[in-house]
């Protein structure tokens, strides 16, 4: 027998305040028009003055924990994967853990930018299987709207803040693809390519949380050519190929993206979990929020076979294939 780690419960949070590309018109020289056309996105949320990662981190995960039917103390490990934590420290995972008044188990934080659910998840997984924890809440949120300049029309329109969690345990699976949970994983980095995405502040350098800076074009073209081999990658782990796969569940950071690592899989658009048009990007937080609005919808079913993948700022990347 082979340990698995399964996904038994999803869940997610949006902030209540609803961002329109109209609002935009009146900070920068732009139009709903040249959003949407750009980046598919026509809308996001922008946490409430005073509202913080860990708290939409912890209203995720006791969505995703009353999916699955399990109280706080069930659970033996939170990873949150996040780039705009509420302090330098401690953990927003020991945040969420104190929020939802679990008293046993650990938490740390994982930071790899838009990557940093794929991280965590191959690194729950890791714990898991090891036989380190039996349940984990793996959690991604953010609140990049702290960092935005809005001033800046390439990058302020295009990110948005919330939170989405799963929780995944371990369960006997025969070892081949047919198992349901986690099947593989690949991750990659590229310092070299750090200037393309960065944020322009921080502890050791200006004391301050500076702002994010990002290099469009060139990240469209790295972004596309890596999404796909590390998807087909982490499939080819699995002994998969794209014509198996029944979901891809991408990072939302932009649909022409979303759309040309598709096409370059040969897999069509309805079998892509698409929500950019509605969040936004949400860095960390993208990929569980398109996992959770995917099930509640009725598309992701038991059985089914999903890849996500993810780039962010690093670069780094990867991919997770998971039967659900």
């Amino acid at each position: 027998m082979t340990t698995r780690a399964v996904v038994t419960g999803v869940g997610h949070y949006l902030p209540d305040r609803v961002v329109p590309n109209s609002f935009f018109e009146k900070l920068v020289e732009t139009s709903d028009e040249w959003i949407r056309s750009r980046s598919g996105i026509e809308r996001r949320h922008f946490a409430a003055e005073g509202q913080t990662t860990s708290q939409m981190a912890a209203l995720a995960a006791r969505a995703a924990l009353d999916n699955a039917g399990l109280a706080p103390d069930d659970i033996d490990a939170i990873i949150v994967a996040t780039s705009t934590p509420d302090l330098t420290f401690p953990s927003v995972a020991t945040m969420v853990q104190n929020e939802l008044g679990m008293t046993r188990g650990f938490g740390f934080d994982v930071q790899a930018v838009c990557a940093g659910f794929v991280f965590a998840l191959s690194t729950a997984n890791a714990l898991v299987t090891s036989g380190q924890a039996k349940r984990a809440l793996v959690i991604g949120a953010e609140t990049f709207s702290r960092i935005l300049d809005m001033t800046d029309r390439a990058t302020c329109v295009l990110f948005g803040d919330g939170a989405g969690a799963i929780v995944i345990e371990a369960q006997d699976g025969s070892g081949d693809n047919s198992d349901r949970g986690i099947l593989s994983a690949d991750l990659n980095s590229d310092g070299r390519h750090r200037d393309m995405l960065y944020v322009d502040g921080g502890v050791s350098s200006t004391q301050t949380s500076g702002h994010l800076r990002m290099q469009g074009n060139p990240l469209f073209r790295q972004a596309v050519g890596k999404l796909t081999e590390t998807a087909e990658t982490a499939l080819a782990k699995a002994g998969l190929t794209d014509d198996d796969v029944d979901w891809i569940v991408p990072h939302q950071a932009n649909i022409r993206i979303i759309q040309g690592t598709a096409k370059k899989m040969g897999v069509p658009m309805d079998r892509v979990i698409v929500t950019v048009q509605d969040h936004g990007n949400t860095s960390a937080a993208s990929i569980p929020l398109a996992l959770s609005v995917g099930r509640a919808e009725g598309k992701i079913k038991q059985g089914d076979l999903l890849v996500t993948e993810a780039i962010g700022g690093g670069l780094a990347w990867g991919a997770v294939v998971i039967r659900w």
